[in-house]
C-alpha cells in the first residue's frame, strides 16, 4: 500500500476507533494488534564512538578558538561551531540505534530513516561473539550490528535472529 492511503486508514481507523469506545464496543483490529505486537522484538543499541568523536572535536575547536580570541574576530562563529557540535553529539547520543525483528521482516534505522528488508530479500545472517551481519540478495550491502561501536546485546540478538531465520528458510552462519 503507498504511504499516504496506510495513513489515511489509520487516520479512520482511530476515528472509528474513537467512535466505538464511546459507545462501549471493543476496538476494531485489537485482537490482531496484541498478537502482532507479541511477535515484535526490537534490540536497542547506544551509539557511543561517533558522539565521542564529535565532542573533542568541539573541545579542540573551543581551544582554537580561545587562543585565537585575542584578535576578537569571529568570535561567534567560533562558539556557535563549538555549541552546534556538541548539539550534534547529543542528539546522536540520545537518538538510539536499534534492530526491530518482526515475523516476516527486519528494520533499522539507516540515515536517520526507518529501513525494512522482507525475509524474501536476505541472503544470509551471519553471527559472530560481538558481530550480527545481514547480508541483502543478490546486492553487495550488509546490515552491521557491533558490540563494540553501538553497544548492542548481539547474543540475544543471535538467538532470535536464528529463530527468524528457521521461520523464513534464510542461512545462518556461525563464525
Amino acid at each position: 500500500m503507498a504511504r499516504s492511503w496506510e495513513r489515511m486508514v489509520q487516520r479512520n481507523t482511530k476515528q472509528i476507533n474513537q467512535q466505538r469506545k464511546k459507545q462501549g464496543k471493543d476496538s476494531i483490529y485489537t485482537s490482531s494488534t496484541k498478537t502482532a505486537a507479541k511477535s515484535i522484538d526490537i534490540f536497542k543499541g547506544r551509539n557511543i564512538v561517533f558522539p565521542v568523536v564529535l565532542m573533542l572535536l568541539g573541545i579542540m575547536f573551543w581551544v582554537v578558538g580561545s587562543i585565537d580570541e585575542a584578535k576578537g574576530s569571529r568570535i561567534l562563529a567560533n562558539w556557535l561551531g563549538v555549541v552546534l557540535y556538541f548539539l550534534l553529539a547529543a542528539l546522536l547520543f540520545f537518538r538510539r540505534p536499534f534492530l526491530k525483528v518482526e515475523r516476516a521482516r527486519i528494520s533499522t534505522i539507516k540515515y536517520n530513516r526507518e529501513r525494512f528488508l522482507a525475509a524474501a530479500d536476505i541472503e544470509k545472517i551471519t553471527l559472530s561473539r560481538s558481530v550480527v551481519t545481514i547480508k541483502y540478495k543478490g546486492k553487495r550491502k550488509q546490515w552491521i550490528f557491533s558490540k563494540l561501536i553501538n553497544r548492542y546485546d548481539t547474543a540475544a540478538m543471535g538467538e532470535r535472529l536464528e529463530q527468524f531465520a528457521k521461520n523464513n528458510n534464510i542461512e545462518v552462519v556461525h563464525e
